[in-house]
């Protein structure tokens, strides 16, 4: 609601409340833009607060950039969770599906995170997420966790995911094939970079 200076109304929210509204509204504003390009007056305005009182919440813009980009990933994260209702093969296909769909929808914020230097901690960030969808398809694995061969595939999925990543990252800017191109493309070529017979029979490859 429009307050009578035509912005927004200031609503009262506990402390937590009013840090979970302006990451969210970061987060929303990063889809489109990239993370150095985010307007903290434009945000403070939306949350109906001074620019000055955002950094209340956060003690400076390095600290609330963070916080948007770890909410980031985590909606990443959500929007990939494997449905264990399919089989592995058509739930790995399945989750690309849904990576590749959430990084069209924020595709600047995207290519700027992963194509242009970042700080150390930001990049931190990006990897940590790297590392749980790494870990998440190594918990589906028909494998035990004490196969010989587990920390092998350990890299290879690791490689996979850095493959994923640049792949993408490329369809984004060309566009060269169709997008079910692009996913196939991105799950057949785990089975062949893992070379584990076990996994490509479980993956139907």
């Amino acid at each position: 609601m429009a307050g009578r200076d035509g912005g927004a109304k200031r609503v009262r929210l506990s402390p937590e409340e009013r840090r979970h509204q302006l990451i969210t509204l970061g987060t929303r504003m990063l889809r489109e833009r990239a993370l150095e390009d985010i307007s903290i007056g434009e945000i403070a305005a939306q949350a109906g607060i001074s620019r000055g009182l955002l950094f209340h919440y956060f003690s400076s813009k390095q600290e609330f950039q963070l916080a948007i980009v770890a909410n980031a990933n985590a909606e990443l994260l959500a929007r990939t969770a494997p449905d264990r209702s399919l089989m592995l093969g058509a739930m790995l296909h399945d989750a690309v599906h849904r990576y590749v769909e959430y990084v069209a929808e924020n595709r600047t914020s995207y290519l700027a995170l992963l194509r242009r230097p970042a700080g150390t901690e930001l990049m931190a960030l990006v990897d940590a997420t790297r590392a749980a969808m790494a870990e998440r398809i190594l918990a589906e694995l028909p494998l035990p966790a004490d196969d010989p061969d587990r920390p092998r595939l350990a890299l290879a999925v690791r490689g996979w995911i850095a493959f994923v990543e640049e792949v993408t990252l490329s369809w984004l800017t060309t566009e060269t094939v169709t997008r079910e191109q692009l996913i196939d493309m991105l799950v057949d070529s785990l089975p062949g970079l893992a070379a584990h017979p076990t996994l490509s029979a479980a993956l139907g490859r």
